[in-house]
């Protein structure tokens, strides 16, 4: 057989299995498709739901008020709540809420404007916040050392006058004197955090519906995934509550978590950007006035 029969025999069998393959391939894609169908839409419909929650007036404006009820009468609970709180768990509060929320903040600012300095604007509340909590917990910390003492159970007590708080617990020792709870601290300031962050993606939302344009799957998975992270923060300060009940150190905790609140979304960052401000949720990112009547 000559060479060029043999070339085209062999090109000719190329297309044949090529077109097997683009057959197999579209029989395999079409069930995916009819799959992720329902559950595109059972996100955009949890998505769409749980930021008209979040982005309710109602909701951001007595949050708080709900957040300070479960501070005070959480304790009164400890006689039904039988969970033990993972303490490493409770440690890495701050850590998952600055991973989550910063990648929903990020990718919602860059999708919004396309603008790298807008999108670290926004960023620099989650950071700000990062360093009221390091602020507080490093003040507390120097406060508990100064204000207590360690003292040695058996057999008899005696004071250990040059022991710190952590050196004396660590030694398996008795710690004595006024503190603060910082757990109850983070999860009431995370918990606010992650409200005021969360409460713009109806903005988000109407937005694209105005733009015909459908939502960002990766975003919505994100929103689902810190509104989960706030009702974990949630369910782990109650359960801190109940059942390691200390008054009024945990009440101490929920109040400073509030004022940070307070002092960041309620005063700082309504001041102009000119003014060092980094703004609030949303600020700039969205035409209307939707965006205005969501920052009143």
């Amino acid at each position: 057989m000559e060479p060029n029969s043999e070339n085209s025999w062999t090109s000719f069998g190329a297309e044949v299995n090529l077109e097997k393959l683009q057959k197999v391939a579209a029989e395999l894609i079409l069930p995916g498709r009819f799959l992720l169908r329902p559950l595109s839409a059972a996100l955009g419909f949890v998505t769409r739901l749980l930021a008209w929650v979040l982005g309710c007036s109602l909701v951001r404006r007595h949050f708080h008020l709900m957040l300070s009820g479960l501070v005070l009468f959480g304790p009164l609970l400890s006689f039904w709540v039988y969970v033990y709180v993972f303490i490493k768990f409770l440690r890495s509060t701050w850590g998952w809420t600055c991973i989550l929320t910063g990648s929903f903040v990020a990718l919602l600012s860059f999708s919004a404007r396309r603008s790298v300095s807008l999108t670290l604007r926004h960023l620099s509340r989650i950071g700000l916040a990062g360093l009221l909590w390091w602020g507080c917990r490093r003040l507390l910390t120097l406060l508990e050392d100064a204000a207590g003492a360690c003292y040695e159970p058996l057999p008899l007590l005696l004071l250990h006058e040059d022991q710190s708080k952590a050196s004396c617990l660590k030694a398996n020792m008795m710690w004595r004197g006024y503190e603060v709870s910082q757990e109850t601290l983070v999860l009431c300031l995370c918990c606010l955090l992650l409200v005021e962050e969360l409460s713009v993606f109806g903005l988000h939302l109407a937005q694209e519906r105005r733009l015909h344009r459908s939502p960002s799957s990766p975003l919505g998975v994100l929103f689902l995934l810190c509104v989960v992270l706030l009702i974990i923060w949630m369910v782990l300060l109650l359960c801190l509550l109940a059942y390691f009940p200390a008054w009024p150190s945990q009440q101490l905790g929920g109040a400073l978590g509030y004022l940070g609140w307070r002092g960041l979304y309620q005063g700082w960052y309504q001041l102009t950007p000119s003014q060092g401000s980094p703004g609030l949720p949303g600020e700039g990112l969205f035409t209307g006035t939707d965006s205005d009547k969501h920052s009143q």
